[in-house]
Order: C-alpha cells, then sequence, then structure tokens
C-alpha cells in the first residue's frame, strides 16, 4: 500500500510533535511539582529567608531541577513570604537546543 505524500508528512508532523511532547514533558511537570513544593514551603511557618531558600533549594535537588541558592528569592511583606524561583533548563534536540525558562512563585 502506496501512501498519499499528504499523509506521509502527516505521519511526519505527528512524529515529531509525539517527539518534541516526550522530550519538553519531563521539564514541565518537574517545574510543576516544584511550584506545588513552593506553596508547601510557604506555608511551613517558616519566616527566616535563609531557611526558606534552603528548603526550595533541598526540594529542586530532589526533583531533579537545576537550582541553586542564587535563583531562590525570597521576601517577607506583612510576614508573609513570597519566594520566586528563575532557572533555565538546556534541552538538546536533535540539530536545535532549546533553553527553557522557568519562574515558578509562591506567595502574594
Amino acid at each position: 500500500m502506496k501512501l498519499h505524500p499528504r499523509r506521509w508528512l502527516a505521519l511526519v508532523l505527528l512524529a515529531a510533535f509525539v517527539y518534541l511532547t516526550a522530550s519538553l514533558t519531563p521539564y514541565l511537570l518537574a517545574d510543576l511539582r516544584l511550584q506545588r513544593s513552593l506553596e508547601e514551603i510557604k506555608r511551613s511557618g517558616e519566616r527566616s529567608p535563609d531557611a526558606l531558600r534552603s528548603q526550595v533549594v533541598e526540594r529542586a535537588k530532589q526533583l531533579h531541577v537545576p537550582v541553586e541558592a542564587s535563583n531562590v528569592h525570597v521576601e517577607l511583606s506583612g510576614g508573609a513570604p513570597r519566594i520566586t524561583v528563575r532557572y533555565q533548563v538546556r534541552v538538546d534536540l536533535p540539530g536545535y537546543t532549546v533553553q527553557l525558562h522557568f519562574s515558578p512563585t509562591a506567595g502574594t
């Protein structure tokens, strides 16, 4: 059975979409998990910026997210912490490299 050229193109595009989705999804899910962890850490009752920063870095390490203490910004406003994390992940794809930028935040 011979496939029409449009079907070949559709199959190639579908395969590329599936490959890209499979390549990027782990990083997106890890960021979502980190976002949820930030909310938990914020509610933990800890008020020391250094202690909060350490908790975030430790949790990121557990999630295999490349976060260092310098990527974690903690502000105390009215006693409630605001935690912001900014980091990048490099994803090497065949013939192309993607830099994913993430900025999960917890707090007002």
